[in-house]
């Protein structure tokens, strides 16, 4: 077969202390992969970037015979353009990507003893009796019980199969959060809209957590983690900090559950994931709560965009 390209590597800092830590990342042209790899090279860290699918086994195989990693780190999948609508009519897609693929990676990982961190999704449950708004968060031990979208069927049952693989550190990322207008943001999607509804939910500053997965990553935790800053807030209170921290004019309309989903193709998961399990796993690593790092996230992003030189024009504008 064909050598695999080297795509990226990043070698620096103190040989001796990086050099028992080579990582390997799948998903390099994704939202989240993008900034794991800007976070490595930051670091100093040596880490390359897969060039096959995460579902293509032999060719997985070669490239970690290749570049011998002690850690893989998975950002691969599909969440669907521009939404996960479309993983509704995309359903073998869907399927071989954030089921197989998924499966395929912790299986390697599994037969190597290679340390396996999935980025996954805590868009999984929804509010129910035993878990009301304001009520007690979702733990890694409750069962899934939001299927309303095929996107979100695909994750809860892939997380299950998960389970036998215990060099897996499973992620639940939820509504992930950014410093700048990416379009992944969730920020950056919700200004956008010409109606939100109003619902607490929990969230990922990715600023934050992102490198603390790799803190995870490199003490070998393992198992499934709620991977959301602690506690839960609501679209208006986002919007409100939005308006306070980056666009003084902003203004918005709530409307309700059952009118969103007359709109939307699939339905969307709403839930707060309790914190205990990741707070308790990292003692000696402090993580706001979503109230904190929601406020500092704008801050920032304000700062980005004065510091580009293009702000307020650069502002999202409902089309």
């Amino acid at each position: 077969p064909a050598q695999v390209e080297r795509s990226y590597c990043i070698i620096s800092g103190n040989m001796s202390e990086f050099s028992s830590h080579v990582y390997l990342l799948f998903g390099k042209t994704g939202w989240i992969g993008g900034k794991l790899i800007e976070l490595l090279a930051a670091q100093g860290k040596t880490v390359h970037l897969a060039n096959c699918r995460t579902y293509e086994r032999e060719s997985v195989l070669r490239e970690i015979d290749q570049y011998q990693p002690t850690h893989i780190l998975n950002a691969a999948g599909v969440t669907g353009r521009p939404n996960v609508d479309w993983c509704e009519d995309h359903r073998a897609e869907t399927i071989r990507s954030n089921v197989l693929g998924s499966l395929m990676i912790a299986d390697i990982c599994d037969e190597r003893n290679i340390h396996h961190t999935l980025f996954a999704t805590g868009c999984i449950f929804e509010y129910d009796d035993a878990h009301t708004i304001g009520g007690v968060g979702f733990t890694e031990e409750d069962t899934p019980n939001f299927h309303g979208s095929y996107y979100s069927h695909t994750k809860a049952m892939v997380e299950e199969m998960l389970k036998v693989y215990k060099n897996t550190l499973t992620l639940r990322v939820r509504m992930p959060i950014s410093d700048d207008l990416s379009p992944r943001n969730f920020v950056t999607k919700i200004v956008k809209y010409e109606k939100v509804v109003d619902v607490p939910n929990s969230m990922t500053v990715l600023t934050e957590l992102l490198p603390v997965s790799l803190i995870m990553a490199e003490r070998k935790i393992t198992g499934i983690m709620n991977f959301c800053n602690p506690g839960a807030i609501s679209h208006n209170q986002c919007l409100e900090l939005y308006k306070k921290h980056v666009d003084p004019e902003y203004t918005w309309q709530n409307f309700t559950l059952e009118e969103q989903d007359k709109i939307l193709k699939a339905k969307r998961s709403n839930n707060t994931l309790d914190h205990t399990k990741l707070v308790a796993s990292l003692p000696d690593v402090h993580i706001d709560d979503i109230h904190t790092a929601m406020e500092k996230v704008m801050q920032r992003m304000r700062a980005n965009l004065e510091a580009e030189g293009n702000y307020p024009a650069c502002l999202p504008r409902r089309t």
